[in-house]
């Protein structure tokens, strides 16, 4: 096999799936150079991992795709709860929920919302917005090898289809690869955690007339628990393109390959309670739900994420929006070290604080197959009591970092209320809306490409300019913005229209007094605050800045 000259690049993504390609996509935003290589040949041809969390779009929003996705995913705008039910063929059943945000609340949390958009939709939006923003993509391509060294990772990469190899030079390698990560087993690291919960096929069929049947149910997923099968339907188009998730029991002895086309037929009519259903299988793949996460999350220049670094029960869709919102942390930590305005040790903080939200949320994905019973699972009874755990809202939108890149540790007691964090260390910054010329945005919007520096205009305390003098001297990117009423407001708080309560007090929602400030880090988490004035403003932004970059 031809063996290529080398190329250099400062971060090597191996994996191209969804979380290979939003790191892909943040690092561009970023402004870092990177390669992915992915031996598949091109996207995910599979409708699957289609749930997208609030925080999950609160990135893409930012990042500039939200309304490619929400274009992407519009066959399935108008679909909404889980429904459990004996048979299609009939009107029982009960809806688990029927919808994920009733009321109308969560507009006051987020300035986006939930998306269903199948990983097949979501791949290709992800693909073009990373190459728009320079990312260099190569699908076919596989690596075969990896060793480092205290300056960086060589790699060696096999291009599929022409037969080559080549050498990648890189500053770092980020392993997007997988739950059996072939860079995971290298390192040797291990994991933890309760291991396989339980084992599905995935199908792919159409149908013509299982539309009839559903009728105007246009449920996100429906448990099938009738006595003779039972499984999981999921519409793709909610015309004649649908998925069904069938149990496979391995333990028993069953093999994928026994999942013939015509007992899947025959399991999905006896499933939907239709013995005469018209089915016509297009594709198959096993799965494994399983709830596993690794010990640490790199070695040296080589870092996880992703299923890499944890696997989930994918009740919920809480592995691949955890798996994304990974890729976010850890893009601005890279852009920040090898920018130069961070110490290495920032990359360090990626695992601290990225882990424990792994394990947490593993749990909850684990617990809440055993609340909605998933065809399937057998559930061992410890798991069924740690099934009581908290709202899908505090996992999705109040995790907190008590440790990391984080400045006040003493802080960082959970909130009482997880959706009400009022700006402390560590946990994710409020949404308000703001105003400024040209339209309206959210304080979320104002997070991505350097650290912000936020005061409220009626203070007198001159943290804006001491925030402008040492991102000048110190070569940091640090913007500062003035909030609220005022003439020294740069950015104006804004009400929800139709409330009548008016905009509400910045101060008050972030935790400080019109004398304080607050230091929001790239990714729209807390890093730091202080709660009324400062003797010397400069000197205390200079002191926080060198403890949360890790600067020597």
């Amino acid at each position: 096999m031809h063996q290529e000259t080398g190329h250099r690049v400062p971060v090597l993504v191996v994996g191209g799936s969804l979380v290979g390609l939003s790191l892909s996509l943040f690092l561009g935003r970023q402004g870092v150079r990177h390669t992915l290589v992915e031996r598949h040949p091109g996207t995910s041809v599979h409708p699957r991992g289609r749930g997208n969390n609030v925080r999950t779009m609160e990135l893409f929003r930012v990042a500039g795709i939200e309304a490619d996705i929400r274009a992407a995913a519009s066959l399935l705008a108008g679909n909404h709860g889980i429904l459990r039910t004996r048979s299609l063929a009939g009107d029982g059943g009960a809806w688990l929920f029927r919808h994920i945000d009733p009321d109308g609340s969560l507009a006051r949390h987020s300035p986006t919302s939930w998306c269903l958009c199948s990983q097949n939709d979501l791949e290709p939006v992800l693909l073009d917005g990373a190459r728009e923003l320079g990312g260099d993509l190569r699908f076919g391509h596989e690596m075969e090898s990896f060793a480092q060294d205290p300056e960086g990772v060589t790699a060696v990469v096999r291009d599929r289809e022409r037969a080559t190899r080549y050498t990648v030079r890189a500053d770092c390698l980020v392993a997007a690869d997988g739950p059996r990560s072939p860079v995971r087993r290298r390192l040797g690291i291990g994991h933890s955690g309760r291991g396989d919960l339980f084992h599905n096929v995935s199908v792919t069929f159409r149908s013509r007339l299982l539309a009839d049947v559903v009728g105007d149910r246009r449920f996100l997923c429906c448990y099938l628990n009738g006595p003779e099968a039972d499984g999981a339907l999921l519409p793709v188009d909610n015309k004649e393109h649908w998925v069904f998730h069938a149990p496979w029991h391995p333990e028993r002895g069953e093999r994928p390959e026994d999942f013939t086309a015509e007992r899947c037929a025959r399991h999905i009519r006896r499933a939907t309670g239709v013995p005469d259903l018209d089915v016509e299988i297009t594709g198959r793949a096993s799965w494994h739900a399983a709830e596993r996460v690794a010990d640490r999350y790199g070695q040296g220049r080589v870092l996880l994420a992703g299923d890499a670094a944890h696997e989930m029960s994918p009740t919920g869709a809480f592995g691949s929006n955890t798996g994304i919102q990974d890729a976010h942390n850890l893009a601005w930590k890279l852009a920040a070290v090898l920018g130069g305005w961070a110490g290495p040790g920032l990359l360090e903080t990626y695992g601290t604080e990225r882990r424990p939200v792994a394990l947490a949320t593993g749990a909850r994905a684990s617990a809440r197959s055993v609340e909605h019973a998933h065809p399937g699972f057998s559930p061992a009874p410890g798991l069924i009591e740690a099934g009581r755990g908290d709202g899908l809202l505090d996992i999705v939108l109040g995790h907190h970092y008590p440790e990391g890149a984080v400045v006040g540790a003493g802080e960082n007691r959970p909130a009482p209320d997880p959706l009400r964090p009022a700006g402390r260390p560590g946990s994710r910054a409020p949404h308000l809306w703001l105003r400024r010329p040209g339209g309206r945005l959210s304080t979320l919007d104002l997070y991505e490409r350097s650290l912000v520096l936020l005061d409220d205009a009626r203070g007198t305390a001159g943290w804006q300019q001491a925030a402008h003098r040492v991102a000048r001297s110190a070569a940091v990117p640090l913007d500062a913005h003035r909030i609220g009423p005022g003439p020294g407001a740069d950015l104006a708080l804004d009400g929800d229209p139709g409330d009548d309560s008016g905009p509400p007090d910045f101060a008050r929602a972030h935790g400080i007094t019109t004398e304080g400030a607050l230091l929001v880090r790239p990714d729209g988490f807390v890093a730091w605050r202080s709660e009324k004035a400062a003797a010397d403003p400069e000197a205390t932004l200079r002191k926080v800045l060198a403890e949360l970059l890790r600067r020597d």
